[in-house]
């Protein structure tokens, strides 16, 4: 009962017009930045620091925070429309939502996505109201061998991405983690894969992967395959059906509960979760075989993990001070400039604070979705644009974000040779998706495993003598061998679907 009365009075502050105005400002910048690729909320909320001081501490992290999770709105929209996601988390979004839109039904995708970003972003913040304390304490047992253990099952995603061939799929996955080793080591700080290229001593970003990958090297399929507009159907629907919202009510459940919990763990940003919502979401399906070719449960899942993620990563940051991803890590700077220590001690000293920005959550969620829902049907228009005219816009886009990351025409490079490497996978049938699935998990998982081996003294019990740790390694070989399972199962069904005598690589 306390804690309903500390938030009616968070309500009291959020609610009036100068926080309405922050919080409708948030979710404006907010969406915008997660359409622009390369930008990022990390970059604009650094940007935009010195504003708080300005603002005060209460008007300034409401907008701050509502950049935060409008971001992860936005970058639905160009994943779906575009095959440009404007961050990693929005990638598994694209897999199903870009073919969505070529269908025709890229309305209804950004529908769903808004309305899943919507229910999870709620639930995700009810969860920050009622479990804080306690969750944020659970979540400090997770020490570097369970995040290997973590980052180990998450690889075992792999195999469900890989497509038609197994083998493919893994070497696509090394090749991934083989990129991320680029750059200075972790122990020692001597330079790797760098071949004397001085840019790629700082490593290989992880967006200009992105943009080349997915923007670029669709561009190059548009320009050989002579594509008129990027929607081959007409657009029949503009708004989901009601019909749809309830098919895919338990998806978006289902990727917010994943969102939530593991949005939890320092470290474990929407990049991971939104991976792991939307292979949940393939193994429990009863038609595996549709996601990657306009399932609406593969948009749905992830875009609620997504801001289900966003709405945890408060969670340990105002309990215990501790940012989980690296957006909150700089929003945490925005704390202490205002001379707020975030911790146990913030909700004693700083109640109406804490519950304020909590409050405008739930105001900033209602405002996303408002905001949202109306401009569906002008963006599904854009994918009645001519090629010839959306093709270089998409260019200029990708050239402009991968320019952004750091300043570096290095980038741009990067973008324009992942692209081409992203045509040939496409036109050779190589999948993409390990690559990156890899390359984002690969410092993670060396950093917790060269710490894990630290503390045990170079002994592999470690992982096997701790319950946390042990329970998931038991989880992720239950999980490979149900996708090993439900991959010749898909095989199976399109095999039937397509003919007996069509041949599925392995």
């Amino acid at each position: 009962m306390e804690t309903l009365n500390l938030l009616l009075d968070g309500f009291s502050v959020a609610l009036s017009p100068m926080n309405i105005m922050m919080a409708l400002w948030g979710a404006l910048i907010g969406t915008l930045v997660g359409m622009l690729p390369g930008l990022g909320p990390t970059s604009t909320i650094a940007i935009l620091l010195p504003v708080t001081t300005v603002l005060g501490p209460t008007e300034g992290i409401i907008m701050l925070s509502g950049i935060y999770y409008g971001s992860m709105y936005g970058g639905s929209t160009t994943a779906i429309l575009l095959n440009i996601p404007g961050e990693v988390s929005a990638v598994p979004t694209s897999l199903d939502g870009y073919p969505l839109a070529k269908q025709g039904r890229g309305g209804p995708a950004l529908g769903i996505a808004a309305i899943g970003s919507f229910v999870a972003g709620t639930m995700g913040v009810v969860g920050l109201v009622f479990f804080a304390p306690l969750l944020a304490d659970q979540a400090l047992k997770f020490g570097s061998p369970e995040y290997f253990a973590l980052m180990f099952l998450a690889l075992t995603v792999i195999v469900n991405l890989a497509g038609a061939s197994l083998i493919k799929g893994l070497i696509m996955g090394l090749f991934g983690y083989l990129l991320s080793m680029t750059g200075i080591g972790l122990t020692g700080g001597q330079v790797r894969f760098s071949f004397g290229i001085e840019p790629l001593q700082a490593g290989i970003d992880i967006i200009s992967v992105v943009i080349g990958l997915f923007a670029i090297s669709e561009v190059i399929k548009g320009m050989e395959e002579n594509t008129q507009s990027i929607a081959v159907g007409k657009i029949t629907n503009i708004y989901p059906k009601f019909k749809e919202i309830r098919e895919n009510s338990g998806a978006m459940f289902r990727g917010g509960l994943v969102g939530f919990f593991l949005g939890l763990l320092p470290g474990c940003s929407a990049a991971v979760t939104t991976f792991l919502a939307y292979d949940l979401e393939k193994k429990v399906s009863k038609n595996p075989e549709r996601f990657g070719h306009g399932e609406m449960k593969g948009v749905a899942a992830p875009e609620a993990a997504n801001n289900a993620t966003s709405s945890s990563g408060f969670i340990p940051l105002f309990a215990l001070g501790i940012p989980s991803s690296t957006t909150l890590a700089v929003l945490l700077a925005g704390f202490m400039i205002n001379g707020l220590t975030p911790g146990p001690t913030l909700f004693e000293e700083h109640a109406e604070f804490v519950w304020a920005v909590i409050a405008s959550m739930f105001v900033g969620n209602v405002m996303l979705l408002i905001l949202n829902l109306p401009l569906i049907g002008l963006w599904a228009k854009l994918t009645k644009i001519p090629y010839g005219i959306m093709g270089p816009v998409i260019l200029i886009l990708s050239f402009v974000g991968a320019y952004s990351i750091n300043n570096s025409l290095f980038d741009v490079f990067v973008a324009i040779i992942f692209g081409i490497i992203g045509y040939f996978l496409y036109k050779y049938r190589w999948p993409v998706v390990p690559l990156l699935l890899a390359f984002v998990l690969g410092p993670m998982f060396e950093k917790s495993f060269i710490q894990s081996m630290a503390m045990s003294k170079g002994s592999f019990a470690i992982f096997f003598t701790r319950p946390i740790s042990l329970t998931i390694f038991v989880l992720a070989f239950v999980l490979f061998i149900a996708s090993i399972v439900m991959m010749k199962r898909t095989k199976s069904r399109v095999k039937d679907a397509v003919g007996s005598d069509v041949e599925i690589t392995e």
